[in-house]
């Protein structure tokens, strides 16, 4: 695929994924414990890069989608209004910006109001 059709995909319902990643957040007891979910799922490198201050490693869409399991991608993806391939597409484009940007001193923050807060300001910000 090339990018410019990857944009468009990505594109097509970013404020679906959006909330989606808040509800993923909410639902591993906040940031650290999406993170946490990733870490375990053999992702620690990528984590580790999304919160570091460098260069942020990428994931794909299948990686998302072993580690939140295809059940929840399965939801993701209804809840957004896209198949799930493109739900978990969509996720591993946005959670290496997302976590960099809520992790901007490459700490994670702690608590789930400051998360919430930091990811609807990014949603203005990337979407708005």
């Amino acid at each position: 695929m090339s990018a410019l059709g990857n944009k468009s995909a990505d594109e097509e319902a970013p404020s679906g994924l959006m909330a989606s990643v808040m509800d993923l957040v909410n639902q591993h007891g906040g940031l650290p414990g999406l993170l946490q979910k990733f870490q375990e799922s053999g992702l620690g490198d990528q984590v580790a890069s999304w919160i570091g201050t460098g260069a942020n490693a990428p994931v794909s869409g299948e990686q998302i989608k072993d580690a939140l399991g295809s059940d929840t991608i399965t939801q993701i993806a209804e809840k957004a209004g896209v198949a799930p391939d493109a739900a978990s597409g969509g996720l591993a484009a946005l959670l290496p910006q997302l976590i960099d940007k809520l992790t901007p001193d490459g700490q994670v923050p702690e608590g789930n109001d400051l998360v919430s807060q930091g990811l609807n300001m990014l949603k203005g910000k990337i979407f708005g």
